[in-house]
């Protein structure tokens, strides 16, 4: 796979070589158990897969790329460019302004742009409606496209089911970046509607059979259906796409929920559902599999608890954090500051959306056993960052070095 030029402020030179050892030990990505970090009374179980992603590192690389090409020139970012505070704070020291927040509100007005100014699209893409605002005022939005590749995957595979008569159905969170640019997308070529969940799949399902009174979809999936879209028509052939940061255990559990409801209300066996469902399970994305399976993985090993590094509003971090909460306790934190000591941790409550102190994190008996990964948006330097403070509470600073130069 292609290797990317990013700022070494972003690598770390023990996470590296946890990563080279690993994918020389399994080349085929079958071995899912974590990397023990044995540091005395502190245990620390790295996940076999984190961090940054290839449409991640290819963002980075453009964009730092095209700050140092175009010196003088007014750079911005139509929005977050990924949802890392540190990255998009980098970028924003180097003179790069935002466009728009993370939900689509205008910071800076799109008259004030000029031809002369560069305009860099994020990683999560962006509507067709912006592209041609941009376009309009003579911004060549294609030239300094960050647009991730299988992001990109997704809305290629919606536009040839879009083709064949299918209605697109997308999971995504109907405010996420990522969700805004699919649905332009595939409502460009097919009648589409956005569910959050499995729930709200249900709930789209009761309209295919008939238990739900049509004209009740109109507010109940208000503002996440494409124009024109027709409830008593759009949904006898459907085809399930995602947002790519999603688990991809719930898009697949919506798809199946949708193909049974589908199969069942028509008479259709697996020979011939693909008259009326398509096959859409190639557009997961690989990164957020392997994070998520590597996980899942993870977890089978005993602990005391689980710290995940990301951006608070990064959507596949969340997940991440999801997945741990099932087994034990887990700490969402986006810096080694969070760690305020060996009693106190500030860490984001995504349920509640808001930062929390807990105390008595660690427990008292030794050895600690910590699980640790990190969202594919968070940089490796952070996760380094994270082990050498949890080390420093136990004294093993000393024992971590000599672990990194063992493995270099």
């Amino acid at each position: 796979m292609k290797t990317f030029n990013v700022p070494v402020i972003y690598r770390s030179p023990l996470i590296s070589a946890v990563k080279n050892r690993r994918k020389q030990q399994d080349k085929m990505k079958k071995d899912f158990t974590p990397t023990l970090l044995d540091l005395g009374p502190l245990q620390i179980y790295l996940a076999r897969h984190f961090g940054f992603c290839y449409g991640v590192e290819n963002a980075i690389e453009i964009s730092f790329r095209t700050i140092e090409e175009n010196p003088g020139k007014r750079i911005f970012l139509l929005s977050e460019m990924i949802h890392n505070p540190q990255v998009n704070a980098d970028l924003q020291q180097k003179g790069v302004h935002f466009l728009q927040d993370t939900y689509g509100k205008q910071l800076v007005p799109f008259e004030s742009l000029t031809p002369d100014d560069i305009v860099i699209i994020p990683a999560f893409g962006t509507t067709l409606e912006i592209e041609r605002q941009l376009n309009t005022l003579g911004i060549p939005t294609e030239k300094y496209n960050t647009t991730c590749p299988f992001v990109e995957k997704v809305w290629n595979r919606s536009e040839q089911i879009a083709q064949k008569g299918y209605t697109i159905v997308i999971h995504g969170k109907p405010k996420h970046e990522e969700t805004r640019a699919t649905f332009s997308h595939a409502a460009s070529n097919a009648p589409s509607v956005i569910v959050n969940d499995l729930q709200e799949a249900m709930a789209l399902a009761a309209y295919i059979t008939g238990e739900k009174e049509p004209e009740t979809f109109y507010t109940a999936f208000a503002g996440r259906y494409s124009a024109g879209f027709d409830i008593t028509r759009d949904l006898q052939r459907i085809g399930v796409v995602n947002q790519t940061t999603q688990l991809a255990s719930d898009t697949q559990a919506i798809a199946d929920f949708l193909k049974n409801t589908i199969a069942s209300h028509y008479g259709l066996t697996d020979n011939n559902i693909g008259e009326r469902f398509a096959d859409t399970r190639d557009t997961l994305c690989y990164a957020t599999n392997d994070n998520q399976t590597a996980v899942t993985g993870m977890l089978q090993t005993p602990a005391d608890l689980a710290i995940v590094v990301g951006g608070y509003n990064s959507s596949n971090s969340t997940h991440l954090v999801e997945l741990c909460e099932e087994k034990l306790p887990a700490y969402f934190i986006n810096s080694p500051d969070k760690l305020v000591s060996d009693k106190d941790i500030l860490h984001y409550n995504f349920h509640e959306k808001q930062e929390q102190l807990t105390t008595g994190y660690l427990p008292a008996q030794l050895p600690v056993r910590i699980l640790l990964t990190s969202g594919a948006s968070c940089p490796d330097a952070l996760v380094e960052g994270v082990i050498r403070r949890l080390a420093s509470f136990y004294q093993a600073e000393a024992l971590l070095d000599s672990l990194t130069v063992s493995l270099l």
